[in-house]
């Protein structure tokens, strides 16, 4: 008789997730605790924001697209207005490029902040996450008080900035950036010395180059890998050309390294917001943009805080486009999950999905249907409107 195969036991997480802030449902096939299989659905807030920047005009998406990610929002915003500006032969002046990249790298300071944090706490480690983000109010402090809103910010219009930096207000930055570094040097010391911490952490997730780069891995999660791949970098955009920063990677490739790259990121961070205070260019802060855009498609590409974001952008000639696409890095490194999840224990699965900084809302553009006989069939909105398809029950 031939020997019957043991049943494969799966775990469902979610979409209600017990550890996550935002709806994801992840089915884990296990043996005993060891996880032997993963699968990752998403799409529970899909909110159709490309479709709705279609009916609205080319400033309106601005503040649409910021929407995308409440903790990204600036480099969403500076991402669309770099490719709309393309498209209409415009150039921002140097001194709004600058203050571009002062905000995005203060908006980057508070999302690995954010992030320290929750990624803390899903390793039972709440005192770190108290105190990150503690100190994250003071970077939310600094925006507030150079944009007016702590979240959105809405820093970036057609063709430049529309607030400025006064001496008074640099001082603030630099004083801020002073004590935030101070904080950065002990929380390094904690994720690279702290027995319980490194427990959790030390070899959990070890992925490789090769399979970073097979992947499709980007940002902090495969430059912990040793990838040294950065926008900032490889394409630089704004005033990154003027004021460059240096790539920061690891070899170690485990939740280790992943916490190291993105607080010494954060140095780097804190030394380019003082190399532009010091070096503010002078100039106007906005170029005249036309109100229709001459008709063409372009692509704009930023580096998130999570890794490259891409926007393709298509203009008929109209006062709104005909189309807007954006690619989020979490889409990207969601594939890294179902492969570096198997061999571990169920346990470490929330350390792991946090250690990637993942945002749902940014990369839900479609949903699964479960039909009879087609269980694994896909379908985007598209089919479904194709199909006429207005749910499925």
């Amino acid at each position: 008789m031939e020997a019957k195969e043991p049943k494969k036991f799966i775990v469902p997480i979610g979409p209600q997730h017990p550890a996550l802030k935002e709806p994801g449902h992840f089915e884990f096939s296990v043996d005993g605790e060891i996880v032997t299989g993963a699968s990752i659905r998403l799409g529970y807030v899909h909110r159709g924001i490309e479709k709705g920047t279609e009916q609205r005009n080319w400033i309106q998406n601005i503040y649409l697209l910021e929407r995308v990610c409440g903790i990204c929002s600036h480099v969403h915003a500076m991402a669309y207005t770099l490719g709309v500006e393309k498209l209409a032969g415009v150039t921002a002046p140097p001194r709004a490029q600058a203050i571009r990249e002062l905000v995005a790298e203060l908006e980057r300071i508070h999302s690995h902040m954010l992030w320290l944090g929750v990624a803390a706490h899903e390793g039972g480690f709440d005192t770190l996450f108290m105190y990150s983000w503690r100190d994250r109010e003071v970077v939310m402090d600094l925006l507030e008080s150079l944009t007016g809103n702590r979240v959105h910010y809405s820093t970036n219009v057609l063709g430049g900035v529309k607030i400025d930096v006064t001496p008074e207000l640099a001082d603030t930055i630099r004083k801020g950036c002073d004590f935030l570094e101070e904080r950065l040097q002990h929380y390094l010391r904690v994720v690279t010395t702290d027995e319980t911490f490194l427990a959790r952490t030390r070899g959990v997730g070890p992925m490789t180059l090769e399979q970073a780069e097979l992947l499709g891995a980007v940002g902090p999660t495969a430059r912990a890998s040793g990838v040294t791949r950065d926008i900032r970098i490889d394409a630089p955009y704004a005033s990154y050309a003027e004021f460059p920063v240096t790539v920061v990677t690891d070899n170690g490739g485990d939740l280790t390294a992943r916490f190291v790259v993105r607080i010494k990121e954060l140095f780097e961070s804190c030394r380019v917001i003082r190399q532009i205070l010091d070096n503010m260019p002078e100039s106007e802060l906005v170029a005249k943009v036309p109100r229709r855009i001459p008709a063409g498609e372009t692509i704009s590409r930023v580096e998130a805080p999570r890794g490259e974001l891409f926007y393709y952008i298509k203009s008929g000639g109209g006062d709104r486009p005909e189309r807007v696409k954006s690619r989020t890095p979490s889409l990207c490194n969601w594939s890294t999950i179902s492969t570096v999840a198997v061999g571990h224990k169920l346990a470490d699965m929330p350390m792991l999905l946090a250690g990637i900084d993942p945002c749902f809302s940014c990369n839900d553009r479609m949903i699964q249907i479960r039909r009879k006989g087609h269980e694994d069939q896909l379908w985007t909105w598209e089919q479904l409107r194709r199909y006429g398809i207005e749910y499925y029950r």
